[in-house]
Order: C-alpha cells, then sequence, then structure tokens
C-alpha cells in the first residue's frame, strides 16, 4: 500500500485524539490509579518493614515498583480493553468481515490505533500518578538520563507485547464468535504473571521461573526492572531482547491467526 506509514501514523494521531476526549473518564482513572497507589504502597511499606529486603528490592525500590506498575497499569493494557472493544463490537455487528477486506492490514491498523491510545494513557495516567506519588512517598528516580529513554522504549515494547496477546485474544471472535470469556481468563492470568500484584521476583522457586519467561513478565515487570536500574549498561540488552522476541513472536502469531480467520470468512462467503 503506498505511504502505509503515514497511514498508521495518521491512524494512531487519531486514536490519541480519540481518547482525549473522554476527559471525565480519563481524570476518574487518574483519580482511581493514584489512590490504589496509595494504598499498595502504604501495604508494601509495612511488607517491606517487616521483610527488609525482600526479593531483593528495598523499601523505596519497593514503592517505586507500586507507582511505576500504575503509570502502566493501563498504558500497557493489562486488564485488557483498548481496541478490543471495538473489534468485540464489530464482530456483533457483522462488520468485522467488512475490515479484513479493507486494503489495509487489519492487525497493523488495529495495532496503529492501540499504540497512539498508549501514548496518550502514558502521557495522562502514566504521568500524573507517578507526580502525585513523588510527592508523598518516596521514591527512586533514575540517577541516569539514558534510563528515561531505555523505560520509554521498554514501555513501547510492552505495549505490543501486550496488543500482541490482546489480539489474539479477540481473534478467537472467529470461532467462539464471543471472545468474553477468553478475555475473562486472560485478565486473570495477566494480573497474575505481569507483576502487577506483586513482583515477579517474590514468586517461589518454579513458579517464578515460569513467570520470568511468560510474555506477560514484559508488560510491568520488565520495564519497571528498568526503570529501578536493577539492570544497567549491557544488561538492558536481556529485558529489551526478551520484549522483542516476545513482540515478534506474538505478533506473527497473531499473523498466522489472522490468515486462518480470513480464509475462514471467505468459505462462510463473508
Amino acid at each position: 500500500m503506498p505511504n502505509a506509514p503515514g497511514l498508521y501514523a495518521a491512524v494512531a494521531r487519531g486514536s490519541f485524539r480519540r481518547y482525549s476526549t473522554y476527559r471525565a473518564a480519563t481524570l476518574a482513572g487518574t483519580f482511581t490509579n493514584t489512590v490504589f497507589g496509595i494504598i499498595l504502597a502504604s501495604s508494601f511499606l509495612a511488607l517491606w518493614q517487616a521483610r527488609p529486603n525482600l526479593g531483593g528490592y528495598d523499601q523505596s525500590q519497593a514503592v517505586t515498583y507500586i507507582w511505576v506498575s500504575q503509570s502502566l497499569l493501563v498504558t500497557v493494557a493489562v486488564w485488557g480493553g483498548g481496541f478490543q472493544d471495538d473489534v468485540q463490537d464489530r464482530f456483533r455487528s457483522g462488520d468485522i468481515a467488512v475490515d479484513l477486506y479493507r486494503p489495509v492490514d487489519f492487525q497493523g491498523w488495529w495495532l496503529a490505533t492501540d499504540l497512539g491510545r498508549a501514548a496518550f494513557q502514558l502521557l495522562v495516567r502514566g504521568t500524573v500518578p507517578l507526580l502525585l506519588g513523588a510527592l508523598v512517598f518516596r521514591i527512586r528516580l533514575p540517577e541516569h538520563p539514558l534510563t528515561w529513554a531505555v523505560f520509554l522504549l521498554t514501555v513501547l515494547l510492552a505495549t505490543v507485547v501486550s496488543f500482541g496477546l490482546r489480539f489474539l485474544v479477540s481473534i478467537t471472535g472467529f470461532w467462539l464468535h464471543d471472545s468474553e470469556g477468553v478475555r475473562s481468563v486472560m485478565l486473570v492470568v495477566s494480573m497474575f504473571f505481569s507483576g502487577m500484584l506483586l513482583p515477579i521476583a517474590l514468586f517461589p522457586g518454579p513458579l517464578g521461573t515460569l513467570a520470568h519467561a511468560l510474555p506477560w513478565a514484559a508488560l510491568i515487570q520488565a520495564p519497571t526492572d528498568v526503570f529501578l536500574e536493577r539492570r544497567t549498561g549491557a544488561g538492558l540488552l536481556g529485558p529489551l531482547g526478551f520484549q522483542l522476541a516476545w513482540a515478534v513472536a506474538l505478533l506473527a502469531a497473531g499473523r498466522a491467526a489472522q490468515l486462518l480467520a480470513t480464509r475462514r470468512v471467505v468459505v462462510q462467503g463473508g
């Protein structure tokens, strides 16, 4: 397609503007993130006072972990949503068949919309709770300017990994006609294995090893460890490579599922 990068950039900008119009919802969500951040940070403080250096985190790192995870919660859509809601609506209306035959890549279109959504959420629901958390608690900010740039890169990769997971869930709608059940299961798995509830470093034995290897660790745990500078220098290649590998694998799996879905629509006559 001619000027495909320009098209996808325009789609991302349109998605950014779309989410920026929901001012009341954004304000309410930011307030909710902040309140939960205060509750969780206070709980972590009590836990780390009883168990200093739990999981290799000191008290300020543990509190910072909470605020960074709260800033990423909606940005990387740990709970799902974003483009998934639009796709599900199009399944119900039957417009999904039309989408597959438009002169634009189905997966690329929705990825662009999700990146636009994530950019807005990071700017507002990501930044504001973190700043408010820094005013109330003693948090640890990165010491090296380069860490901020690498952190933003990890957030981008986390969003792509999240998109890959959610896209696969949405594609199941071609076979199940409604992906809500699969989304509910994915929600529980994402909350647990992303490190949103607890750092994965606290998971015991084989469970921790498994959690570190699964793609959900790329959503919260990997970006947060970079922010806390638990990985520096050449060590940054570890989380970045992990995220990139899962992003490529999930996008490829989504592409394969999309091709199967397209054949299904053709067989059924659209």
